[in-house]
């Protein structure tokens, strides 16, 4: 994952990968450009994915912590 994904606010990079699925849905990209939208929206995904996880973890550990767990 691209440290640089994670400078960018969660929000940013889940429209921009909005966008690059759109791109990608209506196949009027060249090839080439398709590859370099679809590697960039692999690392959007893993970077998402990544703070999601991170997010879940964080809740989960707040409501043990509530619970006495």
């Amino acid at each position: 994952m691209s440290s640089e994904n994670n400078k960018v606010p969660f929000e940013e990079r889940l429209k921009r990968l909005e966008v690059i699925v759109t791109k990608l849905e209506k196949g009027e990209e060249p090839l080439e450009d398709s590859l370099t939208l679809f590697e960039e929206g692999i690392e959007l995904l893993k970077s998402l994915e990544d703070e999601l996880g991170n997010a879940k973890a964080r809740v989960e550990r707040v409501l043990k912590g509530e619970k006495g767990e």
